[in-house]
């Protein structure tokens, strides 16, 4: 396993300077984000600009795992749907133009939707991801799946399901175990429900179960990392273990982004040398 760091901790942070400092702290590897209001939003990043991140990530040795393009896919307005599709369409190009070596990053997103929508807008849903998985197989991207609390997909049942549908090798599961932590689900059932299905990863910190929860910077709250990769490792998981700082977090008035990552990478690396888990 590796260690990564999304820039979705760094909306304002210029990309030099976040792969800078990523590089700097020892970080393997980053997920970029290019979603509305950050500076690395898609509509920037022209043929010029692609090949100077590009660059940017070999000169720092630092892998691009996967591409945050969160965008709602339950959005049934056209234009809105539209804008959508555009933008998770446009992280699976981006993903090809950045690929670091052979490894093409997934394409991260979240459904959208409300949990108590699953049953009468399955169909629905199935119908968008399946436009999408197949313009992302027909260029060789994975998409991958992240259930979260408040969404349609919201459970490890739920996003299994979907994947059993979908029936593609081109779709998988983005991991971020704090969406279960926060409703109480035990830390062993989800990884061993989800790691092997899993193509990529999200931790943060939390504390609290879901209405009465926050989710922190981790180094934060009392999340048992070193069990955590451990049991990622058991369930035969080798891929990046990737650091979000969520907005919760970010609306703090004296947060700092630089700070937030070098705590992160302080706590992470440290929980894989307790864990007796090299980063390969």
């Amino acid at each position: 396993m590796k260690l990564g760091y999304s820039t979705w901790g760094m909306p304002t942070i210029p990309v030099d300077a976040a792969i800078s400092h990523l590089a700097f702290l020892g970080f393997d590897g980053i997920e970029l984000t290019i979603i509305q209001r950050f500076t690395t939003e898609l509509s920037t990043l022209d043929t010029a600009e692609r090949k100077r991140i590009a660059g940017l990530l070999k000169q720092h040795n630092l892998a691009l795992p996967a591409i945050a393009a969160h965008s709602n896919l339950m959005d049934v307005d056209p234009e809105s749907h539209k804008r959508n599709m555009w933008r998770l369409k446009g992280g699976v190009d981006l993903a090809i133009d950045l690929a670091q070596g052979d490894e093409l990053p997934a394409v991260n997103t979240t459904t959208g939707g409300k949990p108590n929508e699953w049953e009468t807008k399955k169909d629905f849903l199935v119908e968008r991801v399946s436009e999408l998985v197949e313009y992302a197989a027909s260029r060789g991207v994975t998409i991958a799946m992240e259930p979260h609390i408040g969404a349609i997909i919201d459970t490890p049942d739920k996003v299994l399901e979907l994947l059993e549908i979908v029936n593609s090798p081109y779709l998988k599961v983005n991991f971020d175990i704090s969406h279960f932590e926060i409703v109480g689900l035990p830390t062993e059932d989800t990884v061993s429900a989800l790691a092997d299905v899993s193509v990529h990863t999200h931790v943060k910190d939390q504390r609290g179960i879901a209405p009465d929860f926050e989710f922190l910077i981790p180094g934060e709250g009392p999340f048992d990392y070193v069990n955590y990769l451990k049991l990622m490792q058991k369930q035969g998981y080798n891929g990046f273990i990737t650091a979000e700082v969520s907005f919760m977090v970010q609306a703090r008035k004296d947060y700092d982004p630089l700070a937030a990552a070098t705590m992160t990478y302080e706590t992470l690396s440290k929980a894989f040398v307790e864990a007796g888990i090299e980063r390969d």
